[in-house]
């Protein structure tokens, strides 16, 4: 088979349509709803989801909080150092970007304020730096503080409320980014989904900036992904096996959710309660073990996350589906509209 190219998943997106800011209410998105079977493309609400789902199907989630995970620090000698949390690697040490990189060589300290600084530990190979965090008090207190939300650099307008760049089922904190595809959600559409016998699953994956990160090797089998913790409880095994048992449809709201089945699941489709860290790289063609639909945003030209939804079709019916929601001028992107995969 032909290599597969990182340019392969390139298409063209005015500036325009890329969504600066969250849709109100929430369910009042746009969603495009392209059925597999019969390659058609439908244009909807998202509160109209209702009518593609059905009784016994089960709508996994991710429960990932978002960090204020954007502080701003300065060397001991004032110079100014934007710090980005990445991933917690234990009590006090994290991995986290740093700009600019020539002021944070190993040894060197930055300052936040009086109650935190935070020492270079050492540089990876791929540029991050792992640092370790002195503080008087609760870390998360501290943070919550002096943090401020991790907005991707294509939105430029600041957030009025930070609790919309977090879904409404969101629990336990961690994330450099947020799972975009449940930030379409409200609690009102949620009860009338599971009102309706849907059930929902629960699980977590911390999202990193390795899922946003561009792919810079032309051979997209050079590319690694950034490893991001994971966990799949008991509850959420039990209700997805069950499902799978009974023929039922297991449906991922957003790519963190399907790289965490299919992480976990088992050549015959089934979970095993775990958790770790998972650098799983979906592209095309993939053998899904556990996800039959999937919703999900509209994602950046060349990217991961397009080579993943990609694999639920092919390369080529995705580019066609894409260049049908820039025609019909959808909102792309964090902030933008809905797709949902059947």
């Amino acid at each position: 088979m032909e290599a597969l190219k990182k340019s392969d998943f390139w298409y063209d997106l005015p500036e325009e349509l890329i969504a600066q800011t969250p849709a109100e209410p929430r369910d009042s998105s746009r969603l495009l709803v392209y059925h597999r079977d019969t390659k058609t493309i439908e244009h909807r609400i998202f509160r109209d989801i209702t009518d593609y789902l059905r009784a016994g199907d089960v709508l996994v989630v991710n429960r990932t909080r978002v960090l204020p995970a954007r502080i701003y620090a300065h060397t001991e000698h004032g110079g100014a150092v934007e710090v980005l949390l990445l991933k917690r690697l234990s009590l006090d040490e994290w991995e986290v970007l740093v700009r600019p990189g020539k002021k944070c060589r190993p040894g060197a300290r930055l300052i936040v304020n009086d109650e935190l600084s935070l020492t270079v530990q050492s540089v990876t190979q791929s540029g991050e730096r792992i640092v370790r965090f002195a503080y008087d008090g609760a870390f998360e207190d501290i943070l919550s503080r002096v943090g401020t939300m991790p907005l991707p650099p294509y939105i430029h307008e600041k957030l009025k409320d930070p609790e919309r760049y977090q879904t409404v089922y969101s629990k336990e904190n961690g994330s450099a980014a947020a799972p975009t595809a449940g930030l379409h959600f409200t609690p009102e559409l949620l009860e009338r989904i599971r009102a309706m016998g849907v059930e929902i699953a629960e699980v977590l994956l911390h999202v990193g900036l390795g899922t946003f990160r561009p792919v810079k090797e032309e051979n997209v089998l050079d590319h690694k992904m950034h490893s991001e913790y994971y966990e799949v409880s008991e509850e959420a095994a039990d209700i997805v096996n069950r499902a799978r048992r009974e023929g039922r449809r297991v449906i991922c709201v957003g790519t963190t959710s399907v790289r965490t089945l299919e992480t976990v699941a088992d050549e015959g489709g089934f979970l095993h309660p775990c958790k770790g860290n998972t650098e799983i790289f979906i592209y095309p063609p993939y053998r899904f073990k556990c996800v039959d639909a999937l919703i999900t945003n509209f994602h950046l030209p060349e990217s991961t996350l397009l080579m993943l939804v990609s694999a639920l079709c092919s390369r080529e019916e995705m580019l066609r589906v894409y260049e049908t929601a820039v025609q019909e001028r959808y909102r792309f992107f964090s902030f933008g509209d809905a797709m949902l995969i059947l």
